[in-house]
């Protein structure tokens, strides 16, 4: 892997930053530039992660209460136990909902939406998921005084709005019309639409199986349930033909045995080849049996351990090797320990026990994606990126995600140097117990940190892959501040472009921000130009009217083109100030309001409102039809360039190509 793709640090030119503090820029290789511009939509993303979740879903006890509620009401309030799946419950509720506009999120109250009564936090036919489950006292009695309020801009915008309440948490009698009961759902019905959906057939799993059943009678949370028929797949996948149903379970329960084995293996293997091995077999569990051996050489190289000098043909095989650390390569040459997450049980006790060989973990790991190999490929590298990140989450340094992947990112690295890095940090954004703290680095970073390296690329797909798709004003806010230090190419622009399209919610939210919130007037200004679109200002998009029907929008749009009209020369807003001339011309019901901002927006100054005029004159042969909204278009801006000049209009001027 030769490829690189490299970010410098450099100084800004002109005065660009208007607050305190230090001001960094990056500059981002054109490459990876247009690598995102074939990245998914985060709204794509995250109907296909509810699409995937309602096809493993089972309806719980009050299910269908919960859907009555909500179509009647646009709201619903689910009640449950822990464990019973009232959160799944809530996304699977939002993703039945019939939607034409809108996207889903979740609101967090607290965070950067702000309070569950700001305005504009409801978007046309947004799907609201407001997950309180674990909230205290203070919290559910606060969001319980603001409900009404959401409720009713939920209304208003013809959205949808489901509440996870705490369990055995209070509710008022006004409020007790919305609710929902939500009971866990048969267990067995959980474990088996699981092994449908691996493909598991029916008459295997139909068949007893005594330790699913003490498994099963032990009530565990739904979460669980998937974990075990996970296992169960895999343990059926290793012995499709020697064992049966009731073993797969019995070895399914056997896993968290496994830990001191693991540990008496580890203490008779004194060899570092052997104890290598051991490592990248589990790192590499179900690989290819020439990853596992390139793996382990790798691990001998980064911990500096001298090679064995005896000669390889006077060595034991692979084979042999394998079957000291109990483990074998399948027919397809693939290798796998001999018992069920076993090679869970050896990660944890590397990590746990070998606290001063971490760092080398975390270098092996980053060399191993970059394996030159055949058999290594991008789903098997995100595979490996996770198991190490499950040691870090697992032991409580979640956060560290972030600088493991900040030290990934250094210059030079190459493409899947940068993936394993994005795949990092999205593990600890997605995790509940670091998700939040993770996001508000991501902010702090994006916002002051220097961005050496390739660091810039990393949070710009950790915001669009990871953030966007259930937290998308958040991620606009990220981008916005990527965007502003961009220099040359423009990927972040281009994602924070892309992502407001989705919502006429969030480009009103960042009109405002670049109009009214500008710290950087310039930067602003150009960033205006590229996400003010008339078309999109002039399509209501599902909602009763378009945005530029709204007198805040108007203000920000007046703002934004006087901005550019002041700071930017002429050459680079005149092609903008074109497109809105020709959206004149097609949307015949918004012309005159399109026309007066733009014209409003140049005040009185002469150059820029002859300028606009002569624009006007190039767009006019170019407009639909038979040129008669362009002329039309013409006449009517030049009346209001007259009025804003204090002049009567003049008789309108021939249009081009009239004999004279």
């Amino acid at each position: 892997m030769s490829e690189t793709f490299t970010t410098h640090i450099e100084q800004p030119g002109g005065q660009v930053h208007s607050g305190s503090g230090d001001f960094y820029s990056y500059t981002v290789n054109v490459g990876l530039a247009e690598q995102e511009a074939t990245t998914r939509s985060p709204r794509r993303i995250a109907d296909d992660q509810l699409r995937l979740l309602r096809q493993q879903f089972v309806d719980p006890t009050g299910m269908s209460t919960a859907r009555r509620v909500l179509h009647g009401s646009s709201t619903v309030i689910l009640s449950g136990a822990p464990g019973s799946g009232r959160t799944a419950a809530a996304r699977v509720l939002l993703y039945e909902v019939q939607r034409t506009a809108g996207i889903f999120r979740e609101l967090l109250p607290g965070e950067e939406e702000g309070a569950l009564t700001g305005p504009g936090l409801v978007g046309a036919g947004d799907r609201l998921l407001l997950n309180l489950a674990e909230a205290d006292i203070t919290q559910w009695a606060q969001t319980r005084r603001d409900l009404s309020a959401l409720r009713k801009a939920v209304l208003e915008q013809g959205a949808h709005l489901v509440v996870v309440m705490p369990h055995d948490g209070g509710l008022e009698s006004h409020l007790q019309p919305y609710r929902a009961d939500i009971a866990r759902p048969p267990a067995m019905e959980v474990f088996r639409r699981h092994l449908r959906l691996h493909r598991v057939p029916y008459e295997e799993f139909r068949l007893p199986a005594p330790a699913l059943d003490e498994f099963l009678a032990e009530q565990p949370p739904m979460e669980e349930i998937a974990h075990f028929a996970d296992r169960v797949r895999r343990a059926r996948a290793a012995a499709p033909d020697r064992d049966g149903f009731a073993t797969w379970c019995k070895n399914s329960r056997a896993h968290s045995a496994w830990r001191k084995e693991v540990a008496d293996c580890v203490a008779t293997l004194c060899a570092a080849p052997q104890r290598a091995l051991l490592f990248a077999t589990a790192m590499f569990h179900g690989a290819h049996a020439d990853l596992v051996h390139q793996g382990a050489a790798l691990m001998l190289t980064v911990h500096d351990t001298p090679q064995d000098e005896m000669p390889a043909l006077e060595g034991p095989d692979l084979a042999q090797r394998l079957t000291e650390i109990g483990a074998a390569a399948r027919p397809d040459g693939h290798v796998r320990f001999g018992k069920l997450d076993y090679d869970v049980a050896v990660r944890a006790h590397f990590w746990d026990h070998m606290p001063d060989l971490r760092h080398r973990f975390g270098i092996w790991t980053a060399e191993s994606t970059e394996l030159d190999d055949p058999h290594l490929s991008a789903e098997l590298r995100t595979r490996l990126v996770g198991r190490l990140a499950e040691q870090y989450v697992r032991t409580g340094r979640g956060l560290d995600l972030a600088l493991l992947a900040e030290k990934w990112s250094s210059a030079p690295a190459s493409r899947v140097r940068l993936a394993a890095a994005v795949d990092a940090l999205a593990c600890g954004l997605r995790d509940p117990r670091y998700g939040r703290s993770l996001r508000m680095l991501v902010y702090t970073w994006c916002k002051d940190k220097p961005l050496s390296g390739n660091l810039a690329h990393v949070l710009l797909r950790a915001c669009t892959d990871v953030i966007a798709p259930t937290h998308p004003d958040q991620a606009v806010t990220r981008l916005h501040h990527l965007a502003r230090r961009e220099r040359g190419a423009t990927p972040a622009l281009d994602a924070l472009c892309r992502l407001s399209a989705t919502s006429s919610r969030l480009r009103r939210l960042l009109l405002d921000r670049v109009t009214r919130l500008s710290a950087s007037p310039t930067i602003d200004a150009r960033l205006f130009l590229r996400i003010c679109d008339p078309m999109a200002l002039t399509d209501p998009a599902g909602a009763a009217h378009p945005l530029i029907d709204e007198k805040g929008v108007q203000d920000c749009t007046v703002t934004g083109w006087s901005e550019a009209f002041t700071r930017l020369p002429q050459a680079h807003w005149r092609p903008y100030a074109e497109r809105w001339l020709h959206a004149a011309c097609v949307v015949d019901s918004h012309r005159d309001r399109l026309l007066f901002l733009l014209v409003d927006s140049a005040g009185r100054n002469g150059s820029t409102l002859a300028a606009l005029y002569a624009a006007a004159r190039t767009v006019e042969p170019a407009a639909p039809g038979d040129r008669a909204s362009g002329a039309a278009t013409t006449r009517l801006l030049l009346q209001k360039i007259s009025t804003a000049q204090g002049l009567h209009p003049p008789a309108a001027p021939p249009s081009r190509g009239t004999t004279r």
